[in-house]
Order: structure tokens, then C-alpha cells, then sequence
């Protein structure tokens, strides 16, 4: 990293050279694929087989496909950036030197209400755990003793994450084979009980809801939720041996294996719901332990007990790296200034941020508050990971754009026309999710204005902030501009804008403001004159 000052940052301070020196560079290929796959393996295999074949019948299976090749398109660019200038909470850090302090602290802000995706992997085990014990819920909602119940588990994972990255790689090394092998055994115990012929055609067709289903399903169904998860060995590229090696393979080999097995869960859910449930169709499908009470129906009482453990397992799993890399978002949004640098102290015997961690805590545990159960918290989530993903775009187009190529590696060929593509993908995902979800997303991260004033009243800034104003405006209009075209859109809007000019206007406008913001990045870092920090 370069000690020279940068856009959006100041000159790096010699206690943030101490923090960072202290995090450990213990981590390889397998390490990496492990935390990428167990952070894309979560509660979304035990839900989201339902979920979208509710939503979209067996057209799902192409839902799934399409997000492995979306994800996988907006994973090059994360994979260019995560090489090119590997650090600890990168996905923080990169729209911050690229875009300046309003942009970083608006995606930063996104990032910390994101911590909430922990929350729903604890709310799936709760609905699993209800099974055996039912004073967790009561009218929809964890009870008290519910409350309590995901507490002390979301306690339990912070402590676990307390101690070293070799510790923490090592035990998420183990569950991971745990989460391979459960969906594997399930796949193939429901198949060998016996399945109907037709499933794909009969009850409405391959589309009973029409193919703009699939698209809804995209985030409402919670499949981009399910997908998600790849940037996680991203952020610890900070952490790594050799990142620029083994970066690239790790991210899509766990993009690849999860996408697969996500494809063999859908059709044995398919295949194997008993015919007297599909009555009213696909959508009058409903357990509250998909596969577990599908396990019981079917008489595969072992397999129903083994699911039920693996309910705690698989999200469990998934929550215990949500847990460690959202200390690295916080450690990299403290390091940004956008929250108190007393967050991104490190631990000198564990290498591990450790008041990071206790702050995630305290936001995890807000989150198990208001909502309901998993749906409810990864429809809003989703939208909230996805503006990573938009900004990562800017970033590496700016970077690349910047005098002297920004110091890019050059591992994707092609980013020219990969980066606002994938910005336009992020987007539609963004849209897809429907108005319901979004008047709340998006509003709550235009909320991060406020924490953008009151840090510039208490810091030192090199910029006038009308120039930091003018270089992040594209931010708050994409987001004023999301927020109109779902609210006017199909999916769950007022329908005043029909299918497909909708989705039309989301990627004409969307790639406007792209180049906008990618004009206004290389603009601020050429006025600059000083290059992004190197690698």
C-alpha cells in the first residue's frame, strides 16, 4: 500500500501500518475455496429450492443457472480487483480510492447494515431448531426464549472466531466437507425414494408463472442470496499466500461446486414433492423445514434427523465466516474513517480484529429483532451486497482508466466491457428484487449521508466538499433512480412502466450512469496526481 496520500484517504498513518502488519498471511487455495464455498453454502440450500419453485415453478432451474453466470461475471471483476491490490476488507476499500469519501462511506455504510446476512443464517437455524423446540417462534416471530436462543449462538460464533485465521481456516476446513456431503447423501436418498415422471411440464408447464418469474426469483426467492457469498475470499486477500495465484481459482472453483449442487437440490425437490401437495400448484407448496418435513413425508426418518443437524451446521457454517469477514468489512470501513479507528485494532497474539467483531455482534443481534424468519431478512440483505458489487465495477474501470493503468494485474482479459456490464447486472438483480423490498433497501443506505456529513464536520479532509459532493453524485442518483423505476416498474410496483421496457430502462439508464461514475473517479484521481495505492 502506498504511504503517499490518495484520493478519499489520508496518508497512511503509522498506527494503521501496525494494524496491518499484524494480520497474518496464513491462508492457501484450498483454505480460500473452503471459506468461498461455506460462505456461499448457508441456510440457502435448506430454503431456497422452495422458495423458488413457489415463485417460478421448474422454470427455477434456469434461475439458477443464470445466477451462476451473473455471479461468475461480476466475480472477474471482484477477482481483478482482490489480485491487483489484495487487502484486508477490500471490497470496502476499492470504491473508496475510486469513487472518494462519499461513495465509500455510503457503500461502507451498506456494508455494515449487510452484517444482517449473519442474522438470517442464525433465523434459518431457528426455524429448524423449532422442530425440537417450539417456544422459539411465536405468531411468526422469535419469542423471548427464541431471542435468547440465537443470542447466545451468535456469542458462540464470535467467540470462535476470537482466536487465530489458521484456527479459524482449519474449522471451517471441517465443516465444509460436513456441508458437502449432507446435500450430496439427500440428493441422492430422495431420487432412490421414488419420483414423479412429468415434474418439469405437468401442474402449469415448465413457467406456470410466466419466464418474468424468473427473474423475481432472482432475489425475492432468495437464489442471488443463496450465490452469493463468492467475494468472501476477497476479503481475506490480506490474509494470503501469494493472492494473485490463488485468488482467481479459489473464488470460481466455489462459485462452480456450489452452483452444481444448488442445481441437484432444486431437482430433487422438484421431482419428489408428493402429488396430492401440488393441488394448487407450485405455490400452494409450503413447509416451514423444506427438506427436512419433505424427508419425514417421504418416510426417510434418518435423513430428516440428519437434515435437522445439518440445519445447524450448513448456516451455521455460513454464519461463522459471515461472522469473520464482516470484522474485516468493519475493520476496513474503520480503517476508511468512515466509523471510529478504534475498530480496526488487532489482536498482537491472534492477528484478529477483535473489537470489530464485537461491534457485529451488537448489529447481529439488532437484526434477529424486527424480522420474521430467513425470507424476510435476505430479500433486504441481497439488495445490500448487490451494491457491493455495482461500486466494485466503477472501482476496477477506474482503476484501469487512471494514468499509468492503476497498477491492475491484468488477470481478466476483457474488463472493458465486463465492468459495466456486470454494473448493469447488479443493477437489474437490484431491481429484480422487487419494490417491497427496495423501499426499504435503498432508503436505509441513502441514510448513510448523514454518517457522510458528520464524519466530514469531525475530520481532516484534503477536498472541499462540494468536489467530494460532485465525485459521488452518481451514487445518489442510482440510487434515487432504482428506487423511481421499481416503484413505476413490474416487479411489485405500480406497473405504469410494463415488462420488458422496464428492465430496459433499468440497463439504458444504469450504463449512463456507469460511465458517469467512472469519468468522475479518474477525474478525481487525476486532480489528484497521485496513482490508486499499489498492491
Amino acid at each position: 500500500m502506498s504511504g503517499r496520500q490518495v484520493a478519499g484517504d489520508e496518508a497512511v498513518a503509522p498506527s494503521v501500518l501496525v494494524q496491518e502488519h499484524r494480520l497474518k498471511r496464513e491462508l492457501g487455495f484450498w483454505g480460500l475455496t473452503a471459506i468461498g464455498f461455506s460462505n456461499i453454502v448457508g441456510s440457502g440450500w435448506l430454503f431456497a429450492a422452495m422458495y423458488a419453485a413457489q415463485v417460478a415453478g421448474p422454470a427455477a432451474l434456469l434461475s439458477w443457472v443464470g445466477a451462476g453466470l451473473l455471479c461468475g461475471l461480476v466475480a472477474l471483476v471482484m477477482i481483478e480487483l482482490g489480485a491487483s491490490r489484495p487487502e484486508g476488507g477490500g471490497t470496502v476499500r476499492w470504491p473508496l480510492f475510486a469513487s472518494g469519501r462519499l461513495v465509500g462511506t455510503l457503500v461502507g455504510w451498506s456494508v455494515l447494515l449487510s452484517v444482517g446476512g449473519t442474522a438470517a443464517e442464525i433465523s434459518a437455524i431457528m426455524q429448524y431448531a423449532d422442530h425440537y423446540l417450539p417456544d422459539i417462534y411465536h405468531g411468526g416471530t422469535l419469542s423471548l426464549f427464541g431471542l435468547g436462543v440465537a443470542v447466545a449462538l451468535s456469542l458462540l460464533l464470535t467467540v470462535l472466531n476470537w482466536f487465530t485465521v489458521r484456527a479459524f481456516a482449519r474449522l471451517n476446513n471441517l465443516v465444509s466437507v460436513f456441508k458437502v456431503v449432507v446435500p450430496v447423501v439427500s440428493v441422492v436418498a430422495l431420487f432412490a425414494s421414488g419420483w414423479h415422471s412429468g415434474r418439469l411440464t405437468d401442474h402449469g408447464g415448465f413457467a406456470p408463472y410466466g419466464y418474468a418469474a424468473c427473474l423475481t426469483v432472482l432475489a425475492g426467492g432468495g437464489i442471488v442470496y443463496s450465490v452469493n457469498g463468492f467475494q468472501a475470499p476477497l476479503d481475506f486477500s490480506g490474509e494470503t499466500r501469494n493472492p494473485r495465484r490463488t485468488l482467481p481459482a479459489a473464488v470460481l472453483t466455489a462459485i462452480a461446486l456450489a452452483v452444481l449442487m444448488y442445481l441437484a437440490l432444486q431437482l430433487a425437490f422438484l421431482f419428489t414433492v408428493p402429488e396430492h401437495l401440488l393441488g394448487g400448484g407450485w405455490k400452494g407448496v409450503n413447509f416451514d423445514s423444506p427438506f427436512g418435513q419433505l424427508a419425514l413425508i417421504l418416510n426417510l426418518h434418518w435423513l430428516s434427523s440428519l437434515l435437522y443437524a445439518d440445519a445447524v451446521v450448513s448456516p451455521g457454517g455460513s454464519a461463522y465466516v459471515g461472522v469473520a469477514l464482516n470484522a474485516r468489512h468493519t475493520y476496513a470501513l474503520a480503517k476508511n474513517r468512515t466509523i471510529p479507528r478504534a475498530f480496526m485494532r488487532v489482536s498482537e497474539r491472534y492477528g484478529v480484529p477483535h473489537r470489530a467483531l464485537a461491534l457485529n455482534f451488537a448489529v447481529i443481534v439488532l437484526f434477529l429483532l424486527p424480522f420474521g424468519g430467513w425470507q424476510s431478512i435476505v430479500s433486504v440483505m441481497g439488495d445490500m451486497y448487490l451494491l457491493i458489487y455495482a461500486a466494485s465495477a466503477v472501482a476496477v474501470a477506474v482503476f484501469r482508466g487512471a494514468p499509468g493503468g492503476g497498477g491492475m494485474a491484468g488477470w481478466v482479459p476483457g474488463l472493458s466491457w465486463i465492468a459495466p456490464v456486470s454494473f448493469v447486472v447488479s443493477s437489474e438483480f437490484v431491481y429484480w428484487s422487487g419494490w417491497h423490498d427496495l423501499r426499504l433497501a435503498l432508503p436505509l443506505v441513502l441514510a448513510g449521508l448523514l454518517i457522510f456529513l458528520a464524519m466530514w464536520r469531525t475530520e481532516h479532509n484534503d477536498r472541499p466538499l462540494a468536489a467530494e459532493l460532485r465525485t459521488g453524485a452518481w451514487l445518489i442518483v442510482y440510487l434515487v433512480t432504482l428506487t423511481a423505476l421499481s416503484w413505476l416498474g413490474t416487479f411489485k410496483g405500480s406497473g405504469r412502466l410494463p415488462a420488458p421496457y422496464d428492465s430496459l430502462t433499468v440497463a439504458v439508464l444504469t450504463l449512463g450512469i456507469f460511465f458517469w461514475a467512472v469519468r468522475s473517479g479518474i477525474a478525481q484521481l487525476t486532480a489528484h496526481r497521485t496513482p490508486p495505492p499499489a498492491p
